[in-house]
């Protein structure tokens, strides 16, 4: 099997770091490898590197090959049986956050086996190493903090960022998840503690996407923070200083550290901005995606996973985009951004200005309802969603006012979605169509049981995180998760592959229809307009092939020729967590 050697760039990282000193990325997963580049005297230290180690599962001729002999027991497991015995030990704990850190453990330990269980049991682990528990080991991870994960810019490092850079050991990075821990989630500022968040975005990339782990880069930038509560807990990891602002604190660094990850990096690593607070998500977004691969998964990809299940919620709900009217609640990151891509694929379909068909989307903020007379007050990023209509306040009010046949709810703050707004939206609709998209679980707008229960079990309901089937009147429904990780790993799988230098609105309407083309009829007949995580590898594959094939329409992929079969091709790059032999 290719393991898509051809689509590391190695002259794409200038200076700094280390190669991949076993040649394990540059070989067939049926070519033994020889994990020494020098005589060693024990193999106790391949034991201890997460990358190669395979535990009990070293053969007895690995054994005598590799100067293991004597340092395990004499046992030899499967990773077949490893897993099972893995998975009966993750089971035994009750407390979410106890899965979260034996995750965490192996992965720090036996890396193939960490993602070989992720791949094979998605369901179960997804909510495990991602939300909504990754909330709370962010809340908490000060206290559990073992080992880095990733790499750590605070503003202790203005000026030698490069240099520490270069301090991580692997040389070719493809994907960087970055994030300032500002908007963790719907859990606030967090600082420094935030990593939690990349480096479960990066799990993902792997284990969904297939992006290799040694081209994944998790980094913090630490410029403070606001929460009290952190900075008078004697286990904070980050800087104890209040959140750093402006141009010459802020602005500076990240300007050096976007530049730093050019140089060092070269033009094609993608850097994925995540949980900045909207006056940076923005900003930052606008100020580089002319100049860098840049993506910002709040805003884009949110965006695109959500259009998906609108777009696969046709078939349910009937007509086209334009025929439905979108109310939010939320004007932030998330809302605006899925709002701006709805009437970007409206515009796509209809011909017509966006300006245009912008005018059926309404936003709600925390002053009610976005009107043109709020124009002067609004910040930027709002101003288009500012229609023409009498100022309004409350959620309830505009439902009543604007008559929704959809109703997104991105506010971050829980249960806004009250019985009445639901038992008012299953009254002038057939089928109501209710995204509750707040994470984590305790910020949802609304519970599934609410929403299949005041609507009488009419209403189409997806949500943020995941939630359990529910039965009402004999009928089972199982709610959607308009979960990113649909996307973002495809996502980022087909940038990688075309060797895209931009990040075009085209490749995220061009995933967001090949998600919707992944539900199958018999999906729809349980109520979900997104298909089952059992199937994520696949369906990232062929998210990253229309990805792909879009970049190169557009022009922007500089890995030529195209692929006669880009779904063939992702398939084939994608990292395979199986052992190997090192023989």
């Amino acid at each position: 099997m290719k393991n898509c050697g051809d689509l590391v760039d190695n002259k794409s990282a200038i200076v700094g770091g280390v190669g991949d000193m076993y040649s394990e990325d540059s070989a067939t997963l049926d070519q033994p490898i020889t994990p020494w580049t020098i005589s060693v005297a024990s193999g106790y230290s391949l034991m201890r590197d997460p990358r190669y180690n395979k535990g009990l599962a070293f053969t007895e001729k690995e054994r005598d090959a590799h100067y293991l002999r004597g340092l395990l027991p004499p046992v030899v497991l499967s990773q077949e049986l490893q897993e099972k015995k893995m998975m009966n030990l993750i089971r035994q704990y009750e407390v979410p956050l106890h899965r979260y850190i034996a995750m965490v453990g192996l992965q720090e330990t036996n890396e193939r086996l960490f993602y070989r269980l992720l791949i094979d049991n998605v369901e179960e682990l997804l909510p495990v190493v991602y939300t909504p528990t990754v909330g709370e080991a962010c809340q908490k991870y000060g206290s559990i903090f073992k080992h880095s994960q990733g790499l750590y810019i605070s503003l202790k490092e203005k000026g030698k960022i490069l240099e520490t850079l270069k301090n991580w050991p692997e040389r070719t990075v493809q994907v960087i998840v970055v994030t300032d821990g500002e908007r963790i989630l719907g859990l606030g500022d967090l600082g420094c503690q935030g990593m939690g968040i990349p480096v479960g975005k990066l799990a993902l990339y792997t284990a969904l996407g297939g992006v290799r782990p040694s081209l994944c880069l998790p980094i913090t930038i630490d410029v403070g923070t606001n929460n009290e509560k952190l900075l008078n807990d004697e286990f904070y990891i980050g800087l104890r200083q209040k959140r750093a602002t402006g141009k010459q604190e802020y602005d500076e660094l990240l300007q050096e550290f976007m530049y730093a990850v050019k140089q060092n990096y070269g033009e094609k690593v993608l850097i994925q901005f995540e949980d900045f607070a909207n006056h940076n998500a923005f900003e930052l977004l606008a100020r580089y995606s002319s100049s860098h691969l840049v993506f910002n998964d709040d805003i884009q990809g949110t965006a695109a996973v959500v259009l998906a299940g609108l777009l696969s919620a046709l078939r349910l709900l009937g007509g086209t985009l334009a025929d439905h009217t979108f109310l939010f609640l939320g004007a932030g990151e998330a809302g605006t951004g899925i709002a701006d891509l709805i009437a970007l694929e409206i515009s796509e379909q209809n011909g017509k200005p966006i300006e245009e068909n912008r005018k059926n989307i309404w936003l709600v903020d925390s002053k009610g309802l976005i009107v043109s007379s709020r124009k002067e007050s609004l910040q930027d990023f709002k101003k288009p969603w500012a229609h023409e209509h009498e100022p309004i306040t409350g959620l309830i009010n505009a439902v009543k006012a604007i008559k929704p046949t959809v109703l997104i709810g991105t506010s971050g703050v829980g249960k806004q979605f009250t019985k009445e707004i639901v038992e008012d939206m299953a009254s002038f609709n057939k089928t109501p169509l209710i995204m509750a998209l707040s994470n984590p679980t305790s910020q949802a707008e609304c519970t599934a049981e609410e929403a299949y229960t005041w609507s009488e079990g009419r209403a189409i309901f997806a949500s943020g995180s995941p939630f359990d089937p529910f039965e009402y009147e004999g009928k089972t429904f199982v709610p959607g998760q308009a979960n990113n990780a649909y996307i973002f790993p495809g996502f980022g799988l087909g940038v990688i592959m075309a060797g895209s230098i931009r990040v075009h609105n085209g490749m995220l309407l061009a995933a967001s229809k090949a998600l919707a083309s992944q539900v199958a009829e018999e999906h729809y007949e349980k109520g979900m307009i997104y298909p089952p995580l059992t199937n994520i590898r696949k369906i990232s594959a062929n998210i990253a092939a229309k990805v792909a094939a879009k970049a190169y329409e557009l022009g922007l992929a500089s890995h030529l020729p195209q692929p006669e079969d880009l779904v063939e091709s992702a398939e084939k790059c994608m990292y395979s967590p199986v052992y190997r032999s090192y023989l």
